[in-house]
């Protein structure tokens, strides 16, 4: 009797390690290649910082977990930055946020046709088949809030201008969303909308032709933080004071700040769409596919307003954005 016990607990015992083990292997198996752009611009450079946050936090809650993170400054450089991944580090997952959604398709696919589990962030492919999983911020809500929040401020009623950022789908999402909470307000008068492309510098000579054309504007939708600077810098050397209200967007630490300190009395609000959903893409999908599950499809990150109660929830000091 005895004996036939110790057999049973030695079973169990063996079949405990096996599973243990099982799960280790299975663990160390996991090879994550993460793909981004280049800190190019404020955004990006938070983008690379909660990359290789995640990388550092995720490794070490999970033993044998390998991350891989390459930035690229083109959308051809990271097409090969994709081949390295395979061919040299081995992956076998991928989080990628995409330089150029057409240009980074058919690599994509390649490497999705090879095994590789993807899950695209923020900008999309051409073709959905090329990924597994898609999770980005609520680039409706991006537009949409602002507009709300800026008709209410004016009451109902004023003249404004609107920055674009680069001519995406998500460029052209957010502003069909804000157009469309205007439409909801007759007397809000939409007098022009260029594109600054998310870019300081570009903003900054867009504010300047508006503020050349319109003797009076009311408000700005910057639609980014970077361009918003630009915007206050255009803005303040015209010496213009008509203009009471810009609205940026994204949640950049210098900007939460303003908002935050009440240091600029035309910043009033902001929206949230933190480069921190890289960080988000990459957990979700470590730990997913840790246990072998899939993400769901599309998993969209809200983005809320931001004001002067709240924006401590939102202020990144260690981020570069």
């Amino acid at each position: 009797m005895l004996n036939r016990r110790l057999t049973v607990a030695l079973a169990l015992t063996m079949a405990f390690a096996a599973q243990a083990q099982a799960q280790a292997q299975a663990q160390a198996k996991l090879n994550l290649g993460v793909a981004i752009p280049a800190a190019d611009h404020g955004f990006t450079a938070g983008i690379v910082w909660w990359a290789n946050q995640a990388k550092k936090e995720l490794e070490q809650q999970h033993p044998g977990l390998k991350i891989t993170v390459k930035a690229a400054a083109s959308a051809g450089e990271q097409a090969n930055q994709l081949q390295d991944l395979v061919t040299t580090n081995k992956i076998n997952a991928l989080v990628i946020l995409p330089q150029e959604s057409a240009a980074l398709t058919k690599p994509v696919q390649q490497l999705h046709n090879k095994g590789v589990y993807v899950t695209v962030v923020d900008r999309g492919l051409t073709d959905a088949t090329a990924q597994d999983a898609y999770v980005a911020g609520d680039n409706t809500a991006f537009g949409s809030v602002p507009a709300e929040f800026i008709a209410k401020q004016l009451g109902g009623k004023g003249e404004i201008v609107a920055l674009r950022g680069i001519p995406t789908t998500i460029d052209n999402e957010r502003m069909d969303a804000f157009k469309a909470v205007l439409a909801k307000h007759p007397g809000i008068k939409l007098l022009d909308a260029k594109h600054g492309n998310w870019n300081r510098d570009d903003a900054f000579k867009v504010m300047q032709d508006f503020l050349t054309r319109f003797k009076k504007i009311d408000a700005v939708w910057a639609a980014d933080d970077d361009m918003a600077f630009g915007v206050l810098k255009a803005i303040d050397q015209a010496k213009r004071s008509d203009i009471k209200l810009v609205f940026g967007g994204a949640g950049a630490k210098g900007m939460v700040k303003v908002l935050k300190d009440g240091s600029d009395p035309r910043i009033q609000a902001n929206v949230s769409y933190s480069p921190k959903f890289i960080y988000d893409a990459i957990k979700l999908t470590a730990e997913a596919r840790l246990k072998s599950e899939k993400l769901a499809a599309k998993t969209i990150i809200p983005s809320v307003l931001i004001t002067r109660e709240n924006a401590a929830s939102f202020h990144f000091p260690d981020s570069p954005f």
